[in-house]
């Protein structure tokens, strides 16, 4: 059974939720109650995206173990079966338990942001910050909440903090060079920008953003590769990128549909 236990943890931190949910019903054929192995299904569920099956198993779990890594677990699972209410209500308690655990912060700030409770959500990761003070996926959190708002100030504060606490994170660099593209500062976003594709090349959001500053700065051609790497990554955004290079003083006009279509859809 330990064996099995043991399994399943490992499945899941290598990516195959399938195996690991298999682990876990082995034990649970043999304790139906047993409440690390319920936990583990439910984290397996999860990972499947069978978020309404996990909820059952990730309840009986939290309420045996009063644990805030299973009630972050839990939380996630109502919010994405349409429970906000009970996620939000669920993870005010794992915030409360001691150790902290950043996941429930980040996770309820989340949610309350998603439920368009922006200054809730604002006050948790503030709060999470001097509890939490090393993880940096809390500030991130807060430049998102601050940039949606309109605050680029606070925005910039927040990356900042994440990138003091973990220098080479993409997702503070992204955040941090958004920021500074919105701002107009196209020459100070492009290395952080450029940071942020090293770390994931397929981001079209980043090679869009990225794609602007160059464009803004009189570099068309390396600005068209990363609209056309945006638009391979996500089809959807070829008219965003077509207007972003049409409206620029410094971008290109097509009279001909095709040719636009020739310039950014190519392979």
């Amino acid at each position: 059974m330990e064996a099995d236990l043991q399994w399943a943890v490992g499945a899941l931190n290598h990516g195959r939720p399938d195996d690991a949910e298999r682990f876990a019903r082995n034990v649970l054929a043999r304790i139906p109650q047993h409440p690390k192995a319920l936990y583990l299904l439910g984290c397996a569920l999860l990972q499947q995206n069978r978020a309404a099956q996990a909820v059952a198993p990730l309840e009986k779990a939290a309420r045996a173990l009063q644990d805030p890594a299973v009630e972050t677990q839990l939380g996630m699972a109502l919010r994405q079966t349409g429970r906000s209410d009970d996620a939000i209500l669920t993870l005010r308690r794992a915030v409360k338990r001691r150790p902290p655990h950043p996941d429930a912060f980040h996770e309820l700030a989340y949610s309350l942001y998603l439920a368009k409770r922006a200054d809730e959500a604002v006050t948790v990761l503030t709060h999470a910050g001097e509890v939490v003070p090393a993880a940096a996926e809390l500030p991130i959190l807060l430049g998102v909440v601050h940039q949606s708002r309109g605050d680029c100030a606070g925005a910039r504060a927040a990356y900042l903090k994440a990138l003091a606490i973990a220098p080479d994170h993409p997702g503070a660099h992204f955040g941090l060079g958004a920021v500074m593209a919105d701002d107009t500062e196209y020459a100070q976003a492009v290395p952080h920008l450029e940071r942020a594709l090293a770390a994931n090349p397929d981001d079209a959001q980043a090679h869009m953003k990225l794609g602007v500053c160059l464009l803004e700065l009189d570099r068309f051609d390396d600005a068209l590769e990363h609209f056309r790497a945006a638009v391979r990554n996500d089809e959807s955004l070829y008219r965003v990128a077509l207007s972003v290079i049409a409206a620029s003083a410094r971008g290109r006009f097509w009279l001909r549909p095709s040719a636009a279509a020739e310039r950014l859809l190519r392979r």
